[in-house]
């Protein structure tokens, strides 16, 4: 089975009831900074997590109705196996095939015209877009 593997960060959620459906592999608490654009808190919990692939569109779907409300325009989770890469925004999920250079730019297009700063978004340029 091709498992995935992602960052959730605890602080982004709403209800935090979907961590108890992902393996949490490691947990790291990173300072928040003016750069990250998040002053209302002032750190974040971040989650390396590991989830079934039989799971993981159910996950995602989860995930995104429970990502914060109030601050729609400054939260995504993403994980991704070998082959495809769920980028998760408020009640938007992509499911994309990492050869699919198309499908990071909408998902990094949706992401800026919510609010997030274009810098956090997953890029196709990145190592995580695979030619």
């Amino acid at each position: 089975m091709n498992n995935y593997r992602g960052v959730i960060i605890k602080e982004s959620l709403e209800d935090k009831k979907v961590l108890k459906k992902v393996k949490i592999v490691s947990t790291k608490n990173e300072k928040v900074t003016e750069k990250h654009k998040t002053p209302w808190i002032s750190q974040w919990t971040l989650h390396t997590v590991e989830i079934p692939q039989d799971q993981a569109k159910e996950i995602a779907e989860q995930i995104s109705k429970s990502l914060d409300r109030n601050h729609k325009g400054s939260w995504y989770a993403d994980f991704k196996n070998n082959t495809h890469h769920y980028i998760i925004f408020k009640n938007k999920v992509f499911f994309i095939n990492r050869q699919n250079r198309r499908g990071y730019e909408e998902a990094k297009n949706y992401g800026i015209s919510i609010g997030i700063p274009e810098y956090q978004l997953i890029s196709p340029d990145t190592k995580d877009y695979v030619d």
